[in-house]
């Protein structure tokens, strides 16, 4: 099968686009013959060393989200058939090879049913950013409907999959961005309020939106400012944190503790399977009626992977604004 993986960990130079030998499910794997798979910023810091694991497989096939079709299964698998269509994330890390290649065996607990109306295409692109919404939303900070979330940074990947779920979930919605086209975008997603942060006064304009304060402060900046979010909060509001691996942020402990508030941290990879499948449900229904999508900036071969990781690093690290969407490859 052909693939894109790497031998050693360190810059893009070491994507390697070649033949690989094709995997074989044992056990509850799943064999899935990959139609579309997804770049997201933990394959950059995988790729380059900055999070990898001991465990990493050599060599490494590079990718966390996948959909495809069912192509073989394990002895022990019993939820998927041959002929399936399905979606998944959570590969890549722990051990696991990831899903840029043309057959990837998965375990079925990450696996999910594709809806018959949603293309690979955005079923891979909303794989890991789905889950990680509904896990922060849902599971993390025990959304109720009616509340108020603000999204900071909704124009992103993950910002503009919380504001249609927030939405979708019942919630009132506020969301900051930076530029009159990236506005547009976030009040076309659902956003009940759309600040830019390089005009408004966010603090000031949330007061005035949301007197008691919001509930929730998603935040998806690498450099949270986190006195901001504790201006924005009512009392017992939560403070959702999913991004920013090497920040060090300031905390503004007298509001944050007299407010009663609380900072949830985490990672979908480290959430059990029961909750990813219970999010992956909810997510199928959402795609499946329109209420949910994944914006796609591009979609690419196999052959420009390493240019899709570039384009990823530039836009995550360097804050270089080169994306607006979900990065695909089409196998």
């Amino acid at each position: 099968m052909r693939a894109a993986y790497i031998n050693e960990t360190g810059p893009v130079e070491n994507i390697v686009v070649g033949e690989l030998a094709d995997p074989r499910p044992t056990g509850s794997q799943v064999l899935v013959e990959v139609r579309a798979a997804s770049v997201n910023p933990i394959d950059t810091y995988i790729r380059s060393g900055v999070a990898a694991s001991p465990d990493m497989p050599r060599p490494y096939v590079l990718g966390s989200d996948l959909a495809g079709v069912v192509r073989a299964v394990g002895p022990d698998a019993s939820r998927f058939h041959v002929g399936d269509r399905v979606w998944g994330a959570n590969q890549g890390v722990l051990g696991r090879q990831g899903t840029f290649s043309q057959l990837a065996a998965v375990e079925e607990r990450w696996l999910y049913p594709t809806p018959e109306r949603v293309s690979d295409e955005q079923a891979a692109a909303m794989a890991l950013v789905g889950i990680t919404a509904h896990l922060g939303l849902v599971d993390e900070a025990e959304l109720d409907a009616g509340e108020t979330v603000i999204v900071n940074g909704g124009s992103g990947a993950v910002g503009s999959t919380v504001i249609q779920m927030a939405r979708a979930l019942g919630a009132h919605v506020i969301a900051t961005t930076s530029g009159a086209d990236k506005v547009e975008y976030c009040r076309s997603l659902g956003a009940d309020h759309v600040l830019d942060h390089e005009v408004d006064d966010v603090p000031q304009r949330v007061a005035q939106i949301a007197p008691e304060g919001a509930h929730i402060w998603w935040e998806t900046s690498r450099k949270p400012h986190l006195d901001t979010a504790v201006a924005c909060l009512g009392r017992r509001g939560r403070i959702v944190l999913m991004a920013g691996r090497n920040a060090r942020a300031e905390l503004p402990v007298g509001p944050f503790y007299s407010k009663c508030l609380r900072m949830l941290g985490f990672v979908m990879f480290h959430s059990a399977p029961e909750s990813q499948r219970r999010a992956a449900e909810r997510i199928n229904r959402w795609m499946a009626s329109g209420a949910l999508a994944a914006k796609i900036d591009r979609v690419a071969t196999l052959e420009e992977t390493a240019e899709l990781h570039r384009l990823q690093e530039a836009n995550t690290i360097d804050v270089a604004n080169v994306i607006r969407g979900k990065l695909v490859v089409k196998l």
